[in-house]
């Protein structure tokens, strides 16, 4: 099998109603895969996100990246028609996706119980800030509140200053991740069920996502410590809580690496490396315990030592000595770098960035990875409607009038 041939969601179609990132994250990871992911966006502005870091040109390279290999269609989910014409393509269709606040599709005419009806075998994966249930499920919310609710933001940044977030965002894309694994789980316990001639019942068939439990989801030991120990983690800056040492340092030509030398074997080999055997030796720096106590003072040393390197040189030592480390990259490093062009992870496509002619851009490549190397991208986001003609005449035979009226 070619590796362009490779898609094991070949054959699934999924409608998706959301904007912004997180519901739109799980559709793209989706249609990487094969699915077919129909995307209906507003007449006239379509997806907020168009705009979102939007240099010049009239589509934001953020919604090229998010909603490729997708189809664009036009449809007004707020006049009766629109609403029909969903419930139509919901009978061909095998996922809903959504990211509206609770209560939303319902208003519209569109709960899952109208949509069990159309078709008794949809999954509805349905993303909000936190969740369809329980006494804050009303509350509309975007990433960053949800970064705190759920613990990620206390613990970013310094521990003299106020939380940061991280440059990203971060809640809606690992929501996005929960929401496909969910969708795809959906899915193949609803094959499971079809080859014992059986329904899954609608409320399984439900995937309930929200911002904040996916950000809790990956917050480690978090409550087990507190609850356990009575410990309440905080900032600890470019560290990680009660692992020593490991930090960024910088180097004398401006640029910073990463350097994770904390386990035990790896520390002699890392301070005999930086020129101080007496640390490597010293009987209260044996342990990780005893490591984070002198954290400053093993900062200090190894800071001392980068400042005089280049990073390229203190690099290279580094990976001698067998010491885990690494650059920081920026984004022109990262498009020069071997590892990634390798594994097909820049992939170019001529785009329309809003000069006279298109312009050739990278965009990252399809995460995981199946046969050696990343997918092929087979579209970038679509224009506004792109696909409207298409997808409206050919699944549901509507005439080009009928197209025309809707819009």
């Amino acid at each position: 099998m070619a590796h362009n041939d490779i898609r094991p969601l070949d054959g699934i179609r999924v409608l998706e109603l959301g904007n912004y990132i997180a519901a739109p994250t799980a559709g793209r990871m989706l249609a990487d895969f094969g699915a077919e992911v129909i995307k209906v966006e507003r007449p006239v502005t379509g997806d907020e996100l168009r705009n979102w870091r939007l240099y010049s040109g009239d589509t934001s390279m953020l919604y090229r990246t998010i909603n490729r290999n997708k189809k664009s269609v036009v449809i007004d989910l707020k006049t009766d028609r629109g609403r029909d014409v969903v419930l139509d393509l919901i009978r061909h269709c095998d996922v809903l996706l959504e990211n509206f606040r609770p209560g939303t599709l319902e208003k519209w005419g569109l709960s899952p119980e109208v949509l069990d009806e159309a078709n008794p075998n949809l999954v509805i994966t349905r993303i909000s800030a936190f969740g369809q249930t329980g006494p804050m499920s009303q509350r509309p919310g975007f990433a960053a509140v949800a970064e705190a609710f759920g613990g990620l933001r206390e613990l970013v940044g310094d521990p003299d200053r106020p939380p940061v977030r991280t440059g990203v965002s971060i809640g809606d894309s690992i929501a996005g991740i929960y929401a496909a694994f969910g969708t795809v789980m959906a899915l193949f316990q609803r094959e499971r069920f079809q080859r014992e001639r059986t329904t899954v019942p609608l409320e399984q068939r439900i995937i309930d996502v929200a911002l904040n439990e996916s950000i809790l989801a990956v917050m480690e030991s978090l409550i087990p410590d507190y609850l356990a120990y009575g410990v309440q983690r905080e900032r600890v800056g470019g560290r990680m809580e009660g692992i020593a040492p490991s930090n960024a340092y910088q180097c004398h030509d401006g640029n910073s690496i990463i350097v994770a030398g904390n386990g035990d074997a790896i520390y002699q080999r890392y301070m005999n490396t930086i020129g101080r055997p007496d640390l490597a030796a010293d009987p209260g720096l044996q342990t990780n315990a005893g490591r984070w106590q002198r954290r400053e003072e093993l900062d200090a040393a190894i800071g001392q030592w980068s400042s005089q390197l280049g990073r390229d040189e203190a690099l290279k030592i580094l990976d001698e000595a067998g010491v885990p480390s690494g650059p920081i990259y920026t984004a022109a490093d990262i498009c020069d770098d071997a590892q990634y062009e390798a594994r097909n992870m820049i992939q170019h496509f001529d785009v329309d960035t809003g000069d006279t002619e298109p312009k050739s851009v990278g965009f990252t490549g399809i995460v995981p990875v199946i046969g050696g190397k990343s997918l092929p991208i087979r579209t970038v986001g679509p224009d506004l409607g792109q696909h409207t003609h298409e997808v409206l005449s050919n699944l549901l035979h509507l005439t080009d009038d009928q197209i025309g009226a809707l819009a």
